[in-house]
């Protein structure tokens, strides 16, 4: 006979889907995010790091771009859709948590320096980065803008311009917040934040994809 933990072990997840089965049955059939710029309503929200990215990449050599990300990004929005020149964004991510899928090379980005030396990238214990906009230019399409804003990184200040667009608007079925999401594109050069290593070998300029969803508060 099997013991009480093997038949745990096939017990609870069925408890499980039983108990999610109502809540299962009362979703809509069709995804509550409208990319419908009507959908978005005033107010201030707050980023929901659990489903906001930033994916960068390098070219590696000049074989092949390489991927990594961070992740558990968190920020305020501020917007208006009747004055969206108005609106203001925020944002911090936390570089300690930087994601590849390599251990070896993840440690790298994180490794301590030599005695005397600085970090090939951001050491073992980076501050996190922050991201705070000057201006948004709204483009005449209706979706898009130009956000302007100083970006935070390894201890260095600069000016960056990302370029968003509006991707969808509603209330999430899982939560009932009223939610709206974004994605972004810009490109950094590294070298500008101190981190030089093997330059021009990997690249120089890393771009940024950004996927970014605010809960209204």
């Amino acid at each position: 006979m099997p013991s009480l933990a093997q038949a745990a072990k096939f017990v609870l997840p069925l408890a499980l889907a039983a108990a999610a089965a109502p809540m299962i049955a009362q979703m809509p059939m069709e995804a509550p995010g409208k990319m419908d710029p009507k959908g978005v309503t005033a107010g201030t929200y707050a980023a929901d790091p659990s489903h906001s990215l930033i994916g960068w990449q390098v070219n590696h050599l000049g074989f092949n771009p390489y991927f990594g990300l961070f992740g558990d990004v968190s920020g305020t929005l501020i917007i208006d859709p009747a004055n969206l020149a108005a609106a203001k964004v925020t944002a911090t991510i936390p570089v300690s948590k930087i994601v590849t899928v390599n251990p070896e090379l993840t440690a790298h980005l994180l490794r301590a320096p030599a005695a005397g030396a600085k970090p090939d990238f951001f050491g073992p214990a980076p501050a996190d980065a922050t991201f705070v906009s000057t201006s948004v230019v709204p483009a005449p399409d209706g979706i898009s803008a130009t956000i302007n804003g100083n970006l935070t990184l390894n201890g260095v200040t600069k000016p960056v311009s990302i370029s968003a667009r509006f991707f969808g608007a509603g209330t999430n079925v899982m939560n009932r917040a009223v939610t709206i999401g974004f994605v972004g594109f810009t490109t950094i050069k590294r070298s500008d934040f101190g981190m030089n290593f093997i330059v021009p070998l990997v690249s120089d300029e890393v771009p940024l994809n950004i996927t970014i969803a605010f809960e209204k508060k």
